[in-house]
């Protein structure tokens, strides 16, 4: 099918937007890959370096509070304690309106809907105090600076991020032979089940129970140290080889490097491509994507050793991905993105806005249509059928912020009938006219519009 500029932006991208100009081609698309990130300069997120000094300095004033009770000391340790969490809750918010910045400046938007595809992909949840709000230090980490490169980078990185060994436990896991080991304390499968099931291979894979004990052996020695940073500790690893699908790793030394090999194995394994491939095209395209789209993808993945810029220009090529019927339904931050993106607010507004107004007129909303961000439910991630995003509630929140946020955000407003044309492109119906052109206000008119099935869908 020919290639289409509206379905460029509104499918592969953060939508529509008055302030930028139309998509020239498919390979302007992946250019935006190659040209810089510019968004992520101008609207910067804070890495986990930041977050685990804050991590030390809470730790450090938990302790003083605990020692030092029903003193002035201990009373100025809790009043740093209380106010370390009001920062870190604003980093949290300042990262969820940073994203959403990035989004409306994009030229196209395909690096954030990659950067929320790959976060999804690889989920973590922070775990305990501060870390709680650090997923977005993950993300800057681990899955932006690796979207343009190869899978087995991004695996690697995602895999030993110490956001991801929190919260799959493996901080706590220790081989039973190994120096580290004592009562309560032993082997963790977590990780290797999830790298195995999710990240890789896939549920229905050729991998057994026993694949997932030894995986989960080499594992063993993936930790944290001083501030919560990356750190191999090899007292914790069990010692000997491991075999994992047929294969040989480690040996008597614990070595880190064996494990980012049996990474580097596993990303450019067969079941690994068709596992990527489809979910690219259950994501971008269709809950139910056609064969012979899957399996080019597929072909890519695995000729290129999943050099993933090629991965995507697969399913961008493919005629399939061109499909005029939209199949999908915007998760709630892809929905109030593109809204925010066709209306262009001025972006003082929502630089300049607290945690509790980012929580106000963001996060909240999120949470009541479906997807409290930063909180999925699993390490599975958030669904992508259509059925979990179109729930009377979750559709009711929708239009309840349709309505009433664009006007907060951006008091002028535009005109519903022009607005209708720049958020909707060639993808407007007369359904979507008849409202813009009957709205009795400038605010109920956009918002009939964002509320639209047509909006919603991509």
């Amino acid at each position: 099918m020919p290639f289409d500029p509206n379905i460029a932006a509104i499918r592969f991208g953060t939508g529509l937007s008055p302030n930028v100009s139309p998509i020239s081609g498919m390979s302007a698309i992946l250019d935006e890959l190659s040209d810089g990130d510019a968004p992520a300069a101008q609207f910067p997120i804070r890495d986990f370096a930041q977050w685990g000094r804050q991590f030390r300095l809470h730790r450090e004033a938990r302790s003083l509070e605990r020692a030092n009770r029903g003193t002035e000391t201990g009373q100025a340790a809790r009043q740093e304690i209380r106010a370390i969490r009001r920062e870190t809750r604003e980093w949290q918010a300042e990262a969820l309106r940073h994203s959403l910045l990035r989004a409306i400046q994009a030229p196209v938007g395909f690096r954030e809907r990659l950067e929320w595809f790959w976060a999804d992909h690889f989920t973590v949840r922070g775990q305990g105090p501060v870390l709680r709000e650090a997923v977005s230090s993950f993300v800057a980490d681990a899955i932006r600076p690796n979207i343009s490169g190869s899978f087995a980078d991004m695996l690697k990185a995602a895999v030993t991020h110490p956001m991801m060994l929190r919260y799959l436990n493996q901080t706590s896991s220790v081989g039973p032979n190994s120096n580290a080991v004592r009562p309560g304390r032993g082997l963790n499968e977590n990780l290797a089940r999830e790298v195995l099931e999710l990240h890789t291979l896939g549920v229905d894979a050729p991998y057994r129970q026993g694949d997932v004990t030894e995986f989960a052996l080499l594992l063993t020695g993936l930790g944290t140290g001083v501030e919560q940073s990356f750190r191999f500790h090899p007292s914790f690893a069990e010692p000997g080889a491991e075999v994992v699908l047929g294969s040989a790793y480690g040996g008597e030394t614990a070595d880190v490097n064996d494990i980012y090999a049996v990474l580097d194995d596993l990303s450019i394994y067969p079941a690994t491509a068709r596992h990527i491939a489809r979910k690219l095209a259950v994501h971008f395209v269709s809950d139910s994507p056609s064969e012979a789209l899957v399996s080019y993808i597929a072909d890519r993945f695995f000729v290129t050793n999943g050099d993933l810029p090629d991965v995507y220009e697969a399913l961008l090529s493919h005629p399939d991905a061109w499909n005029p019927e939209a199949q999908k339904v915007k998760r709630p931050l892809e929905f109030v993105a593109s809204a925010l993106r066709a209306l262009h607010p001025d972006t003082s507004r929502l630089l300049r806005a607290d945690a509790a107004k980012t929580r106000q007129y963001i996060w909240a909303p999120m949470q009541l249509m479906g997807q409290a961000w930063e909180y999925p439910n699993g390490p599975d991630g958030w669904p992508e059928s259509v059925s979990a995003w179109t729930t009377p509630q979750g559709i009711a929140a929708r239009i309840q912020w349709a309505i009433t946020i664009p006007r907060v955000l951006k008091p002028d407003l535009p005109d519903p009938r022009a607005f209708a044309e720049t958020a909707l492109g060639s993808q407007m119906n007369s359904a979507v006219r008849f409202a813009a052109e009957g709205a009795q206000t400038k605010w109920e008119g956009v918002g009939l519009i964002l509320a639209s099935p047509s909006f919603q869908r991509r």
